[in-house]
């Protein structure tokens, strides 16, 4: 399994409420720092990734955990490194903090340096690249909520611009379901209309079959995180597919 496939199905398993133990942990610890790029690997500059360049795939580019289908390098291998550094952060063993603390920050200060991480740039996939960025920043720097909340008006004042692919929105959501809840409640109440509003989605084709549970999963526990949604909902755990209409747990909707 590559770094890449190893970082989408960890991500898909904890999206959809799947518990991962501590050997597992540093497992995928283990495998994704091994990935890391060598030295001597060209690269482009702080636009582009410092520590895990996705490997050349005759410029075919990488897909995003939620679907936005790259069409640049930017949003392509930039989310490549910043998805596999923020599972670093999260599990990495004792012994491997250090050198994962450093490729952190490290990384935090090249964002600083690049239009869509920090300068408000919302053109080309700049604007999906400043998403993925948002996600990043919620789980290794949750404090830094001036940085957060740059992002975020970014997102409102330029989403709709122009049509945009439908995974862009779904990953915004997902960003609102791991930003602190202070950050994360006023947004939610913007869209939770939005989100009830989403048909269910059907599996396309050659697609992951368990995409449309993430999906699922993404729109359920982000409205959870209102009080009047998770009084409604239950507890926090898989779900097959949500029903719109009654808001409750449902296999026949699949």
């Amino acid at each position: 399994m590559t770094a890449y496939e190893l970082m989408i199905k960890t991500n898909y398993h904890l999206i959809k409420g799947g518990e991962l133990t501590t050997p597992q942990k540093a497992n995928i610890t283990r495998q994704l720092l091994a990935a890391q790029s060598l030295p001597d690997v060209v690269r482009w500059g702080d636009m582009y990734p410092k520590f895990f360049i996705p490997p050349d795939r005759d410029s075919k580019k990488f897909q995003t955990v939620v679907p936005m289908s790259p069409a640049t390098q930017i949003l392509s291998q930039n989310s490549y490194e910043l998805e596999i550094i923020r599972l670093l952060h999260m599990f990495a063993p004792e012994d491997s903090k250090a050198a994962v603390s450093h490729i952190v920050d490290e990384t935090l200060s090249r964002l600083k340096k690049t239009c869509f991480g920090y300068k408000r740039c919302a053109k080309g996939e700049c604007f999906e690249s400043a998403i993925v960025t948002l996600r990043f920043l919620s789980t290794v720097a949750p404090t830094r909520t001036d940085w957060m909340k740059k992002q975020i008006s970014v997102f409102n004042s330029h989403y709709f611009d122009k049509r945009r692919r439908s995974g862009v929105l779904m990953y915004f959501w997902l960003c609102l379901l791991e930003l602190p809840i202070a950050i994360a409640e006023p947004e939610i109440h913007l869209y939770k209309n939005i989100m009830l509003s989403q048909p269910v989605r059907k599996q396309k084709k050659g697609e992951d079959p368990d995409l449309h549970l993430v999906f699922a999963n993404i729109v359920r526990n982000t409205l959870m995180r209102l009080p009047e949604f998770s009084l409604i909902l239950g507890q926090n755990k898989p779900l097959t597919m949500w029903d719109i209409n009654k808001l409750e747990v449902t296999n026949e909707r699949i």
